[in-house]
């Protein structure tokens, strides 16, 4: 199972001509059965689609919907110990939290890539490689 960030969900979504090749990688991507996310994800996914300063802003309604709709995935629920998790990565690897969050869900969830533009391609995190599928 692939973990899924938040960029390629708001990619999926993106109107931007200049981020037309990147919407197209993520549509295609989210096509595909093997991919998980957590609650995280979503969050920032909802968050980050409706920002007032989004020039393509999605409406709540819609932005609901396809939250909705990425639960068809395998998603990670918050817990306390994935929020343990996330400190001790933060630690030991140097990331931020919310990266150290992405990484820690995706170990949980026996996920061996991390699909992200965010984090370092290639970057081998015990296991968990990241990989930057707009690359």
């Amino acid at each position: 199972m692939r973990f899924v960030d938040t960029n390629v969900l708001l990619y999926a979504i993106s109107r931007d001509p200049g981020e037309h090749r990147k919407a197209e990688r993520a549509v295609e991507l989210l096509a595909a059965r093997d991919l998980a996310l957590s609650v995280q994800v979503l969050q920032e996914f909802y968050v980050e689609a409706t920002r007032s300063s989004r020039p393509d802003r999605l409406p709540h309604t819609k932005a609901s919907d396809l939250v909705t709709a990425f639960t068809r995935f395998t998603v990670l629920d918050l817990t306390v110990p994935l929020v343990h998790a996330a400190m001790e990565g933060r630690d030991r690897y140097g990331l931020s939290y919310w990266d150290a969050a992405i990484i820690a869900a995706a170990r949980t969830l026996g996920c061996d890539q991390v699909l992200s533009e965010d984090l370092s391609h290639g970057q081998d995190y015990d296991g968990v490689i990241v990989l930057d599928p707009f690359r």
